[in-house]
């Protein structure tokens, strides 16, 4: 038997090792070639049929050889195996004559079940929000610093910087997508039961909290280094040198545009994470997304907890709304009720554009035609002119004009230029330029006590019993806060247009980031 595999004659033929996935025994053919891929695993190249039985789990072994010796058949056929003539064991003339063969996989065969592999990991992903990548990503920014800041830096050390860099981004990216959408379908109760999910609703929210916590601690600080490394272009020359360090090992045929394509890669994944941890351009970055996501999973999460609680103490529901209504339709003394009961619970009125009003159902009521009068014989429903001649209530006309949205473009682009120069303001009324007090920071006007609320809750969201002094970023990397408490216990005042703000007076030093990076982040409003 020649079964050498061959390049497919049409694109169908392509898709023939995936053509177990619809037999009767798909379980045991899929099992049949996890099977061969432990073997090759081990190093091993050829599998035969006794082999194969005993690699298999119990819940689908065959009993008998010829079951395995069957599907493997199938699976040449199919063009997932090769079968070749077993001729270790012959030992007589009479042996070339028996049916032996041992097996091995096809090219064609791996590539579907590494395409299978991928398929079901990915739909069993849950993923996770990695805390632990966020410190791996502030120490590669670190570490990129470091190149930076000498005159020739070494292409194998930026090339695995950047790469360390690119690696557990995105990780983090991916396994915090997948966890989202894992945790949207946990709210929704699709992949957990009810008994599941009221077990680990607190880990969950206690994991939430945690990442949020880190998430905002260290995105701002990952902000920052992102700043640092695109002042003055910094990070160009790193990127470059990986580029070329990339483009050392290709061929002659693409060594013309290796680098050049390369240096794009690396651009456009430096671009990424940028907007990642950054709101730029009047867009909020991924990292703020994510944490106003998983801020609002955690009263979703919690009103799923009440509505599970209320379902056991037996309060109304759905199905016991409709069982009682049921229960009216039984009770109603005749149809004229329950057509009424009907209408009031459904409101499934008569089409609005037959005109049926009240005197006409009340005609109806007095008058009523039985279902078998004809048409032609039954009372005639009054319909608008305008209805039978244009079949529309519309009036018909001239289009509109198209609007000239010059002007109003104008006034966006003033209105962002205003909001712009008041942000900037107040990050620099706000910045303390040294230590102070909280008392001592005087009136603020309304754009500069917004962000300085912000500023504040950022850095309380660090705060835990037993601390004394706190460090925080906002979320776009632009201002720094550090709050020490204050040990006289006297209270603090803040003035603003609309009020006073009280509590307790700390030692607080804020700090303006862009002036120190000479960076600039458009578009945001504080963390």
């Amino acid at each position: 038997m020649d079964t050498t595999s061959s390049r497919p004659d049409s694109p169908a033929d392509r898709y023939g090792p995936f053509a177990h996935l619809s037999a009767p025994n798909v379980l045991l053919y899929r099992a049949v070639m996890r099977t061969f891929l432990v073997a090759k695993e081990r190093f091993a190249v050829h599998l035969r049929p006794e082999e194969v039985h005993s690699g298999l789990v119990g819940g689908v072994r065959p009993a008998e050889l010829e079951g395995v010796v069957g599907a493997l058949d199938k699976l040449v056929a199919w063009g997932n195996l090769r079968a070749d003539p077993d001729t270790g064991r012959v030992t007589a003339v009479e042996d070339f004559y028996r049916k032996r063969f041992i097996y091995q996989l096809t090219r064609e065969g791996e590539a579907a079940e590494q395409a299978l592999s991928a398929y079901d990991e990915a739909l069993g992903r849950r993923g996770a929000l990695q805390a632990v990548a966020l410190h791996d990503i502030v120490t590669q920014l670190r570490a990129l610093l470091v190149l930076a800041a000498e005159e020739a830096p070494d292409p194998a050390k930026a090339h695995l910087a950047l790469d360390a860099l690119a690696s557990r981004f995105a990780a983090l990216a991916d396994n915090a997508r997948a966890f989202m959408g894992s945790l949207q379908r946990t709210i929704d109760l699709h992949d957990v039961g009810e008994e599941v999910f009221l077990a680990y609703k607190d880990q969950l929210i206690q994991y939430l909290e945690r990442f949020i916590q880190d998430l905002i601690t260290l995105g701002g600080r990952i902000a920052r280094l992102i700043l640092e490394l695109e002042g003055d272009g910094r990070i160009q020359p790193l990127l470059q040198a990986a580029a070329a360090r990339e483009a050392a090992d290709a061929t002659p045929q693409e060594a013309a545009h290796a680098e050049q394509a390369a240096y794009e890669r690396w651009a456009g994944r430096w671009a990424g994470l940028g907007a990642w941890f950054l709101s730029r351009d009047g867009r909020e970055s991924q990292a703020r997304l994510l944490r106003g996501r998983a801020l609002g999973a955690i009263p979703q999460l919690l009103a799923v907890v009440r509505s599970l609680n209320e379902r056991r103490a037996g309060r109304s529901d759905r199905s016991a709304d409709f069982r009682t209504l049921a229960q009216w339709f039984a009770e109603a003394p005749d149809d004229d009720a329950r057509h009424r009961l009907w209408r009031t619970a459904f409101g499934l009125y008569p089409a609005r554009h037959l005109s049926v009003d009240a005197e006409t159902l009340a005609a109806r009521l007095a008058h009523p035609d039985p279902a078998s009068t004809p048409w032609a014989d039954a009372a005639p429903l009054h319909i608008s002119p305008q209805l039978r001649r244009t079949g529309s209530y519309e009036r018909r006309g001239k289009p509109r004009k198209v609007e000239d949205r010059q002007e109003a473009r104008r006034l966006l682009a003033e209105t962002a230029a205003k909001q712009a120069a008041e942000i900037a303001a107040a990050r620099a009324r706000l910045a303390t330029g040294g230590i102070t007090r909280l008392s001592g920071l005087g009136e603020l006007d309304p754009v500069s006590f917004r962000m300085f609320l912000q500023l504040l809750g950022d850095a309380l969201a660090t705060w835990r019993p037993g601390m004394t002094h706190t460090v925080a970023t906002s979320n776009d990397g632009s201002m720094e806060i550090r709050l020490t408490a204050g040990a006289d216990g006297t209270t603090a005042e803040v003035r603003t247009p609309d009020g006073v703000f009280r509590g307790p007076d700390h030692t607080i030093e804020i700090t303006d980031l862009t002036d120190l990076t000479g960076g600039r982040v458009e578009g945001s409003e504080g963390a």
